[in-house]
């Protein structure tokens, strides 16, 4: 037990020294279980409500995720912007795991967000997004496998509507995405988060985003 001592008083002629008390064994034990405890329960809040771990299945994202490897995604205050790569839950209970195959969550790239038109050339493979048809942007898209020359169903240009994303794989020939009227435009309510950090393998951990 800490104790103070008013430096001003007078010492008296003898002291009598007062033993030190070690700590428990058993205490000590108890302190190191409750620490532990605490970090494992902050772990696991985290990876709850805060992360979520999710791995790559498929060749869709190549080559910037490949099959195998894990990442981090987060939802925290999030709004969908070009260029994030998210996890999108394709089941009405937004649940992560699903034993139906095509009702597994997807991973792509947000390509644009709503409000905006995406056109693409498929013969020159080139992405234009706008506000304006008279004023579309071709995209710098440093991250894909392979140009956009893959066609599926769905006409273009296309208008992204309120609360809605349009997504593409970066292996544009092979990815399912809303290039195809079976995905289609993305409900914002449907996007697990934004993938982060890649955290498996080791030898190429690091951030997702355009700017990393």
């Amino acid at each position: 037990m800490d104790f103070e001592v008013n430096a001003s008083a007078p010492v008296a002629e003898e002291e009598t020294a007062i033993p030190s008390k070690k700590p428990s064994v058993f205490r000590e034990i108890f302190e190191w279980i409750d620490t532990v405890f605490i970090a494992l329960l902050a772990v696991v809040v985290i990876f709850t409500f805060l992360f979520r771990v999710a791995t790559i299945v498929g060749p869709s994202m190549q080559n910037t995720l490949y099959s195998g490897e894990k990442i981090i995604i987060s939802d925290i205050m999030y709004e969908p912007k070009y260029g994030d790569i998210v996890v999108v839950s394709r089941n009405v209970n937004n649940k992560v795991y699903n034993d139906a195959a095509d009702s597994e969550p997807i991973i792509k790239r947000v390509i644009a967000t709503e409000g905006q038109f995406v056109d693409i050339d498929f013969s020159q493979g080139k992405v234009y997004v706008g506000y304006d048809l008279s004023n579309m942007t071709e995209l710098d898209e440093p991250y894909i496998k392979n140009l956009t020359t893959r066609r599926w169903d769905v006409e273009f240009p296309l208008y992204v509507t309120e609360g809605h994303i349009f997504v593409m794989g970066d292996n544009r020939e092979d990815s399912l995405d809303s290039r195809s009227s079976s995905i289609g435009l993305i409900d914002e309510r449907y996007i697990l988060g934004k993938a982060v950090y890649r955290i498996w393998p080791f030898d190429r951990i690091g951030g997702l985003s355009l700017d990393e």
